[in-house]
């Protein structure tokens, strides 16, 4: 893999203009913003336009990390039958006229696609028109619209081996998945201050995935007076859904370090401040955790294609670097388990040990030397 001292030197004029399509989680979104500060670190005058969906989260997000974004209006099946659905295809035509109109006003050098609906139109527009395009699959189940795209796309970088069985082989690279480096550069001492904990006690982070996750949610809630007995505090993101409910939930226990927070918007702080991670296990969070060397819990998903963050979970717990709850057992196993961890600091430090082993701190420059690569070419 590309390493960051031997990066690809392109020879296409400056500046890059690039349009980065795709969202609608966190594990979408902050890749996407990953690969665009490599494209900004490396040539500071690139013009980077993100496209999205109307109403999902990177229309927030995006300009939030200081790019520009503009919305399509797109959304995805309902698994029943919704008036949504029946306007299902008038939306994709409008997408794609409007995904047309987008290229043809930002005349962009490449496309690159990170999975969700928006990304769609953008890769469709641009291939059509001939211009290099590249997908970026986080998860080792490959998503709906990349699967459908992969052979129209230059370039297909992955995280996960055996995915030819969803792309054309020649056009797979094996990269790892796009997270900010800044995420593991959080100071503890910091961290404490920031969220208001004692240095003297552990620390437990949950993590639920952007949009919040309902048994993490109500595991945690039913363990707050064991984590004050124990004397452990505890970083919970609730999502926005349930954040209100948690606030209540946790109130009685704030004094003795226990925070409920709707979303994390300084998650290197939040991983330097945990002893112990309870996650989901979206391919984002999979990669994160590898990166600041956190020792973990995983509860995957079974709201998900193919059970696909089981298969991520996996990954790491076949290498003994993660401890793996199914979702049906969490209710009653989750702090039983976590508190264990926690309490077990040299089994803390090989999960560490391995854990770290797995990560690709060079993934989104390996990607970005892909994307000048195919530029190159054309």
């Amino acid at each position: 893999m590309p390493k960051s001292n031997l990066q690809f030197i392109s020879s296409h004029p400056a500046p890059y203009r690039i349009i980065i399509s795709g969202g609608g989680t966190g594990g979408h979104i902050f890749p996407a913003v990953a690969i665009a500060n490599e494209l900004r670190r490396r040539q500071p005058e690139a013009e980077i336009l993100f496209v999205g969906a109307n109403g999902r989260m990177e229309m927030t997000r995006v300009p939030e990390a200081g790019y520009d974004i503009v919305g399509l209006d797109i959304s995805g099946l309902q698994r029943r039958l919704t008036p949504q659905n029946l306007l299902f295809p008038l939306r994709v035509i409008r997408s794609i006229k409007r995904a047309g109109k987008i290229i043809e006003k930002f005349r962009p050098e490449a496309v690159v696609g990170v999975g969700g609906y928006a990304s769609a139109p953008i890769l469709l527009a641009a291939a059509s028109r001939g211009i290099p395009a590249l997908i970026q699959e986080q998860n080792s189940y490959a998503g709906l619209v990349n699967k459908l795209l992969g052979r129209r796309v230059d370039r297909i970088c992955v995280a996960y081996e055996g995915m030819e069985k969803f792309f054309p082989k020649n056009k797979i690279v094996l990269t790892g998945n796009p997270v900010r480096t800044e995420i593991a550069s959080g100071d503890r001492a910091e961290a404490l201050t920031f969220f208001g904990l004692s240095p003297t006690k552990k620390t437990l982070l949950v993590i639920g995935g952007s949009l919040g996750a309902r048994t993490l949610n109500e595991a945690t809630a039913a363990a707050l007076a064991r984590l004050q007995a124990a004397d452990v505090q505890l970083l919970w993101q609730t999502g926005k859904l349930y954040h209100a409910t948690a606030q209540e939930q946790a109130a009685p226990f704030a004094a003795d370090g226990i925070r409920a927070l709707e979303f994390v918007q300084r998650m290197d702080l939040a991983y330097a401040a945990a002893d112990v991670v309870v996650s989901r296990a979206g391919a984002l969070s999979v990669s994160e955790l590898c990166l600041t060397g956190k020792p973990s819990l995983l509860v995957p998903s079974p709201n998900v294609a193919e059970d696909h963050q089981t298969k991520n979970a996996m990954a790491l717990v076949r290498r003994q670097a993660a401890l793996l709850i199914t979702d049906a057992e969490a209710p009653a196993r989750l702090y039983d388990e976590a508190l264990s961890l926690l309490a077990d600091e040299p089994r803390q430090h090989q999960l560490s040990v391995n854990v770290r082993q797995l990560a690709r701190p060079d993934a989104t420059a390996a990607i970005v030397d892909e994307l000048l690569t195919i530029m190159d070419r054309r």
